[in-house]
């Protein structure tokens, strides 16, 4: 059950993403801010809740919860911002820090 946690925790880092970064690409969600937080909001915060259940339920750990949480954000973000924002993720610091991530997630995972 840890990869349908990781892959909860990959599905709310996206939509906490988009909740965030619709503004700066859409004319519609400019000014809709608690409109975001209520259609995007919510359904994060539950794919959150029961992500983090089921990778503490496998793992004995929140810490091991946290972490792989913290990676999946920081793995889904620079490719996202790439892709939809046009901002480059190909820079020697983005690149090392989304490879320490990897690394610190495969730890969690099969340490």
């Amino acid at each position: 059950m840890i990869y349908l946690g990781i892959l909860l925790f990959f599905a709310g880092q996206t939509l906490g993403w988009f909740q965030l970064n619709a503004q700066s690409f859409s004319e519609y969600w400019k000014d809709k801010a608690l409109l975001s937080a209520v259609v995007m909001g919510v359904p994060t915060s539950v794919m959150f809740w029961y992500g983090w259940r089921l990778v503490v339920e496998a793992t004995g750990s929140a810490w091991s919860a946290r972490f792989i949480a913290s990676c999946a954000g920081l793995i889904i973000f620079p490719i996202l911002t790439w892709a939809i924002l046009g901002e480059t993720m190909f820079t020697t610091k983005t690149m090392i820090c989304l490879g320490l991530t990897i690394i610190i997630m495969l730890i969690q995972l099969f340490w």
